[in-house]
């Protein structure tokens, strides 16, 4: 199912990110595809570097193909999950739309000063920015939790020490089985 109507915010975006439009402006006239599995969105670039929404039988000239997971994985900043994006197509502009993706920053605070006055916006994403410092800590606190639960207190992950432990022990096992098979050739030899 094709998406309609992004290319006004999208836009709004690069205006307040005015490298974005010059990055984006000398692939005028270039359709890219942003394929989200269920959903898809068309956009093509206009001469001054601001996005429209593609013609419906334009043909895209990069196809950027992100699933529902891994773009939950992208929005909470896993540096990781950009290597799983598939990107088909003309290299320069993809590298072009790489670049402004992961570059591009909202100003919400100024956004949201328009709507409810400079400081209550202040206050606002300040308070969401303590919230999601706190939301991290918590989620690592909870992870460091678990992991030292289930190596220390009831096994399932086996420690550090335990897998070097079994390493050296499989190495020896090893030289030991190949010492064998040696003397085994050796005597079924003189046999």
């Amino acid at each position: 199912m094709r998406l309609p109507a992004f290319a006004a915010p999208v836009n709004r975006l690069l205006r307040a990110n005015s490298w974005a439009l010059e990055r984006l402006a000398p692939h005028a006239g270039r359709v890219a595809c942003f394929d989200n599995g269920p959903f898809s969105v068309m956009m093509a670039v206009a001469a001054n570097g601001e996005v429209a929404d593609a013609a419906q039988d334009a043909a895209p000239d990069v196809t950027v193909r992100v699933t529902p997971g891994l773009l939950l994985r992208i929005m909470a900043r896993d540096a990781s999950a950009w290597g799983e994006v598939k990107v088909e197509g003309d290299a320069e502009f993809a590298a072009a739309i790489n670049h402004v993706v992961r570059n591009l920053r909202w100003d919400i605070e100024e956004d949201l000063s328009r709507v409810i006055g400079d400081v209550a916006a202040h206050r606002l994403v300040e308070t969401g920015r303590k919230l999601d410092h706190w939301g991290r800590q918590s989620a690592d606190n909870l992870a460091r939790s678990f992991t030292e639960y289930w190596t220390e207190e009831q096994p399932l992950i086996a420690g550090r020490h335990e897998v070097e432990a079994f390493v050296r022990d499989v190495d020896v096992l090893r030289d030991d089985l190949a010492r064998l098979e040696k003397k085994i050739e050796r005597l079924s030899s003189k046999a």
